[in-house]
């Protein structure tokens, strides 16, 4: 017999502050995630600019584009490269044409996503 299971989620008292644009946002996740991977724990509600939503959530939704084959593999590659590098790719730098339209490609497909749910203004 399945359990009732019941989850509780807090809400803020302050209401978070979207994001300029979606790769404003993902380099958030990165943060975070590179925090989270070196041992930091996720707090809602402690940071100096409260955010509308957790990092899992930027992570859930780029998950659910992939599933839904809006973004591909090398979408992906160049997201966790540069995600890791905390910065877009530059042309002019060490990223290549192929890459920058990929990072641009994946940023637009995500954009309508987080402005719907109200992460990117």
């Amino acid at each position: 017999m399945a359990r009732d299971r019941r989850v509780v989620r807090f809400q803020s008292a302050v209401e978070g502050v979207p994001f300029s644009s979606a790769e404003e946002a993902w380099l958030w996740y990165a943060r975070c995630q590179i925090a989270r991977d070196e041992g930091v724990r996720y707090t809602a509600g402690l940071a100096d600019i409260p955010r509308p939503c957790e990092p899992d959530d930027i992570a859930r939704e780029v998950g659910r584009l992939h599933r839904g084959r809006r973004l591909r593999p090398g979408h992906l590659r160049v997201l966790g490269r540069f995600g890791g590098r905390l910065t877009a790719p530059d042309p002019q730098g060490d990223a290549t044409p192929g890459e920058a339209a990929l990072w641009d490609e994946a940023m637009d497909r995500l954009t309508t996503p987080l402005r719907h749910k109200g992460i990117v203004a």
